[in-house]
């Protein structure tokens, strides 16, 4: 017991490069949350330099004083909303504006009021009250401001909260993307320009998770970092709790089980916890239990602030074969998703959420990768509760040109893992971090960026391995040598060979044997599929039909059949469901890839992956019978 003691304050110690906290503002005695969803005044800088905005400082007064506006959704993409073609592809500046009253009992000097962003796309400034308040570069990741100074300056006058947003992409952001200007005037208007990507999804835009305020009291619980272990039937949980806005940390914390009882306490900011007779956290359909999590109560000395925090108690490790969570192998049987929606875009919406957890769980998939940037923390909450593994990916999607390898790249895509650890870090659900998908690997450049930026990961968080997901030849992948597991997207006769189905065993196969011999690490089918229309029929199978789409997932599962009892750890369709892309001669109305559609509905492919799944998760014998009828969340 002592030395799993010793080895889990040496991992601890080793994720505590973090000096700051982002934990999700949750409401309890000493803390109230004010979001501010719904309709906000909304205005698109369409000057030819989209610059207008701050050459007439539209922040210093109400935004309809500076021109035309219309109502916009909070969170949504701006895109889809209106009929109007220039602002679906919109490239600069839009502004948002929302007035909100604040309760008198917040204008105290008590307390503190924190004005939070849960993501916008992809560069934010943001104002109160014509004060600018903070600024953040980069989408899909929260951030905030503390603003109770500037609502203490007039407590009559209403919070005005004014935020711009960029969208524009740069060989230096993640993803990157280039601007294109158009300078043949016999062909083009003036000023006519193009946002060009190299990834294959629409580059929706605009505030897409809740704006949120809330409180905490001056002396407050600012981080709270756990790492997990068990030996036996006792559970380990290494803490620590920083405290800001006082002279000394005095807290008490105390772990709740599900049933609100207290199974360990301290006094100390930091320490390890024991727990007898623990729960562990354990997959979907792996135990009868899924998806335990206790409570960690963290409280300072005279109560003033309060803080609980979910935890699940379980352990990662990573062989040359396996991936083992409790120390049982567990095998990936899941989906790509992607945040994509008919007219609210990237936006985080509810009905839409439970609904994609009802059908992962209605498939027997217990995975997804948050391909291809991080996913609303909301989701991952629902991932803890539920079971549904993780595979958490930054925004590191189209790294093709190697300008973007360069120094500026670089420290940005740092600084993007540095936000995503700090927001996911206690996260049961997160296994493993995946820092980028698809890069041009090959390239020189790539091996010192690789090598730097997944030991910069590896030392934020010791405790999860760290992969990106290739699509290059082996044999010219510069960053592969330095990840925990090798994760490849492949699409045999469907990007080449089309139409030829019987190339996929031999060329499937060749895959497998030649990376694994190269590298001895386990390997997981990260992205596979083929488009199909939905009601599109056709026999024998041509490509873009479902007897086509179902062909080749069938060819896919008879070899992964093989590797799985050797050295391959998982598969992931793409994709989970149908989405947008932008405009172009491969894609009639986005990528139909899904084996739902966009609205949902399921084709034949997704009754194929759900006997396969399920027979998969019965494989392991430990499920009870009523596991064949999955129950609705």
């Amino acid at each position: 017991m002592m030395l799993r003691v010793l080895w889990l304050f040496a991992a601890f110690d080793a994720a505590l490069l973090l000096d700051t906290g982002m934990l999700f503002p949750r409401e309890s005695s000493s803390r109230e949350v004010k979001a501010l969803n719904g309709l906000w005044a909304f205005r698109a800088d369409r000057s030819p330099n989209r610059n207008q905005g701050f050459e007439r400082a539209w922040y210093k007064s109400s935004l309809a004083e500076t021109g035309p506006v219309i109502d916009m959704p909070v969170p949504a993409s701006y895109n889809d909303i209106t009929q109007d073609a220039t602002l679906r592809d919109f490239i600069g500046w839009v502004w948002y504006e929302r007035e909100v009253t604040v309760p008198a009992r917040w204008i105290t000097d008590g307390l503190r009021v924190v004005l939070r962003v849960g993501s916008a796309h992809y560069y934010s400034v943001v104002w109160v009250n014509g004060v600018k308040v903070t600024e953040h570069e980069g989408g899909h990741l929260p951030f905030e401001a503390e603003i109770g100074t500037l609502l203490r300056e007039d407590p009559t006058m209403p919070c005005r909260i004014t935020i711009a947003v960029n969208n524009t992409l740069t060989l230096q952001t993640l993803p990157p993307g280039t601007i294109q200007y158009m300078n043949d005037r016999t062909r083009y208007p003036d000023g006519f320009f193009v946002q060009n990507i190299n990834f294959d999804f629409f580059n929706y835009a605009g505030i897409h998770r809740p704006v949120l305020l809330y409180t905490t009291p001056k002396a407050y619980v600012d981080d709270i970092t756990v790492v997990t272990d068990f030996l036996d039937n006792t559970g380990l949980v290494r803490y620590n709790v920083s405290v800001q806005g006082a002279s000394s940390a005095t807290v008490k914390v105390t772990l709740m089980d599900k049933g609100g009882h207290c199974v360990a306490s301290s006094t100390e900011p930091s320490g390890v916890l024991k727990v007898v007779d623990v729960s562990l956290w354990w997959p979907y359909l792996m135990h009868e239990s899924p998806g335990y999590l206790y409570s960690l109560e963290v409280t300072d000395s005279e109560s003033i602030d309060v803080y609980a925090l979910p935890v699940g108690i379980r352990t990662i490790n990573v062989t040359s074969t396996q991936f083992l969570i409790n120390n049982k192998p567990f095998y990936f049987h899941g989906v790509n998703k992607h945040e994509d929606a008919d007219i609210r875009g990237k936006g985080l919406d509810w009905p839409l959420v439970v609904k994609d957890f009802n059908l992962i769980k209605w498939l027997g998939a217990n995975s997804f990768r948050t391909s291809h940037y991080p996913y609303a923390e909301e989701i991952l909450q629902m991932c803890d509760r539920h079971g549904i593994v993780v595979i958490d990916e930054s925004p590191g999607v189209g790294i093709k040109d190697i300008r973007s390898f360069g120094n500026a790249s670089l420290t940005h895509h740092l600084a993007v893992m540095d936000e995503l650890v700090r927001r996911d870090k206690n996260h049961p659900s997160v296994v493993m971090w995946s820092v980028a998908n698809e890069p041009a690997a090959e390239m020189n450049p790539a091996e010192y960026y690789f090598k730097t930026l997944i030991t910069h990961t590896k030392a934020l968080d010791p405790t999860r391995p760290v992969t990106y997901v290739t699509y290059s030849n082996y044999a010219r992948d510069k960053g592969a040598p330095f990840v925990d597991v090798i994760c490849i997207n492949s699409y045999f006769s469907w990007y080449h060979d089309q139409g030829h189905l019987e190339v996929i065993p031999l060329q499937l196969n060749t895959q497998f044997e030649d990376w694994y011999g190269k590298y001895k690490k386990p390997i997981i089918q990260s992205e596979y599929g083929a488009d199909a229309v939905a009601g599109l029929h056709n026999d024998p199978p041509v490509m873009f039909t479902e007897e086509y789409q179902k062909e080749v997932l069938q060819n896919y599962h008879s070899v992964f059949d093989q590797k799985r009892k050797k050295y391959v750890i998982g598969e992931l369709i793409w994709n989970f469901a149908d989405f947008m892309t932008t405009q172009g001669i491969l894609r009639v109305v986005g990528n139909k890839k899904g084996i739902f559609t966009r609205q949902r509905q399921p084709k034949a492919a997704a009754f194929i992956l759900k006997e396969r799944y399920w027979r998969l998760a019965n494989e392991t014998g430990t499920l009870p019978l009523w596991t064949k009828y999955p129950c609705p969340l």
